[in-house]
């Protein structure tokens, strides 16, 4: 399991309710399952990671995430959870809502586009960046509305989302303390938690 779906499993308490948005093959829902015996539910679009996760056992339903969650009630679940998906959808801010209206919590990671390591090679190569945190290349990535640190606050400022928790690590660590406090330069990935105000 990648680290930023390690430390924002933490943030989930046992016997809750959870909904993983772009689940993959389950493997975070697995985790969940056994570790805090969750009531979870995934959506995913690709038939094979589908496959995969109902095979072990888990509920996955098929569904393309840039249709909505119009199919829940509001708070229906206790934490709803987007790991590295967000920044693939046709229109982040419509699934952010809908993220706080059908879960009590939603908690969201995503590749900060304003690391230094991201604009060093876009300053001294001239080329789109690639690295752990954007493995594609630019004209095969899923990633269509990159962000930082500072864009996603605003969106949650604008969208009337509160911030519960932050946190900024890259592939290999948790947060040093320049993550910490300069997070927009030193956080390769963006964890947030958060819920309607």
């Amino acid at each position: 399991m990648r680290l930023d779906q390690q430390l924002a499993e933490k943030w989930i308490k046992p016997h809750s309710r959870v909904l993983d948005l772009g689940c993959g093959n389950g493997d975070l829902l697995a985790h969940m399952q056994d570790k805090y015996h969750v009531k979870a539910y995934g959506l995913e679009i690709d038939q094979e990671k589908i496959a995969i996760g109902i095979g072990r056992g888990l509920n996955i339903i098929q569904q393309d995430l840039n249709l909505g969650l119009k199919q829940f009630a509001n708070q229906s679940f206790d934490y709803v959870v987007m790991a590295q998906a967000l920044q693939a959808v046709d229109a982040p801010d419509v699934l952010l809502r809908d993220m706080v209206r059908v879960g009590r919590e939603a908690i969201i990671t995503f590749p900060n586009f304003a690391h230094w390591k991201t604009r060093a090679f876009l300053s001294l190569k001239g080329k789109m960046p690639v690295s752990d945190a954007l493995p594609y290349m630019w004209y095969n990535t899923p990633n269509i509305h990159l962000c930082t640190f500072k864009d996603f606050e605003a969106l949650c400022t604008a969208n009337q989302i509160k911030i519960i928790n932050r946190l900024a690590v890259n592939d290999h660590q948790e947060g040093s303390l320049m993550m910490k406090y300069i997070p927009n330069l030193f956080g390769e990935i963006a964890i947030y938690r958060v819920s309607a105000l």
